[in-house]
């Protein structure tokens, strides 16, 4: 019996592939909890339809991917942050101020889970940080921590 998977199935089949399995595992097991659509000519045209439309997004999204990154390199943010005995800061650097500082400053938004830190920033100091937006799309920003202003207003 041939199929289409509609979803991934460990150790079978990826979604969108077509595949010759048995019988009874097609009638029994895939179709009843729709991982799996019988292969006939209307859902075959269908299947590639879909494989082409996923590409043509796929290209899309890498290519606002490499523009984003191009935008992204070398790129300089400033946070400020108060800071005590041996420049040590009361609170620290996460990757979620780092995204929300580029938003803020240049208007580029940067998911806080793509920045790779290994650890919170607890030093002032300039760090180099990487964005890891796709699979090869890693483009590196200098991350520089400064000593806030201890005005105090009264």
């Amino acid at each position: 019996m041939k199929v289409i998977f509609l979803q991934d199935v460990p150790n079978v089949a990826q979604a969108g592939e077509m595949k010759e399995v048995a019988n009874g595992y097609g009638r029994n097991f895939l179709i009843p909890r729709k991982l799996a659509r019988l292969a006939n000519p209307s859902t075959i045209g269908a299947l590639e339809t879909q494989l082409t439309a996923r590409a043509k997004r796929q290209t899309q999204t890498e290519s606002g991917l490499v523009e984003l990154a191009n935008r992204l390199e070398g790129k300089e943010v400033t946070l400020k942050a108060r800071a005590g005995a041996k420049d040590r800061l009361y609170g620290s650097i996460t990757s979620a101020d780092i995204a929300a500082e580029l938003e803020n400053t240049d208007g580029l938004v940067v998911d806080k889970r793509k920045i790779k830190l290994a650890e919170p920033i607890h030093q002032l100091g300039s760090y180099e940080v990487a964005i890891r937006l796709g699979k090869d799309i890693i483009p590196k920003i200098k991350v520089t921590v400064t000593e806030e202003g201890t005005e105090q207003s009264e």
